[in-house]
């Protein structure tokens, strides 16, 4: 039996690396009909920094702050879908794919994206990478590596192309 592709975990760090990465996920979806969870994790501050933050701001101010701010990454990322399907509307007739939820979550990257790609019943996660370093060609990053050796599902991960490819 061939795989079927219902739910897509595209996870992001709102980079240019991750965003190039949102076509394939975009793709997948459309070939498939499947829907797409989109997932931005912010990394979780150190015990002391936290607490220094929280005892200077307060409790209530620091919760509200937080609010904020995922209410701000999910406006960027609804926004930037946006963006996508008017500078796709030429290739495609319309973003039929379906943005089942947007989530913003803190802590590990890696560890949260393999939870939420379990709790999601993902059966495929999309991602992007950079490279660091002179072996940039052989490596990937650290939380794409992390993801790939420790996922039990397919993970696609897409590198930003070569402006000197991409113009090709």
């Amino acid at each position: 039996m061939l795989p079927q592709i219902k739910n897509i975990l595209y996870a992001t760090d709102l980079s240019e690396n991750a965003r190039y990465a949102y076509r394939y996920a975009a793709s997948l979806a459309q070939q498939y009909g499947a829907q797409i969870t989109i997932l931005h994790v912010i990394e979780r501050l150190s015990a002391d920094t936290f607490l220094q933050i929280q005892g200077y701001l307060g409790e209530d101010r620091w919760q509200q702050l937080q609010e904020e701010k995922q209410a701000d990454f999910v406006n960027t990322i609804r926004g930037r879908l946006s963006n996508f399907c008017d500078e796709i509307s030429s290739e495609m007739d319309a973003c039929t794919f379906q943005v089942e939820k947007i989530l913003v979550k803190e802590g590990v990257a890696a560890d949260e994206i393999l939870q939420q790609a379990e709790l999601n019943d993902a059966d495929v996660i999309v991602m992007g990478t950079r490279g660091y370093g002179p072996f940039k060609d052989a490596l990937m990053g650290g939380t794409a590596r992390r993801v790939v050796r420790r996922s039990m599902i397919p993970v696609m991960v897409i590198r930003l192309p070569d402006t000197s490819e991409a113009a090709v």
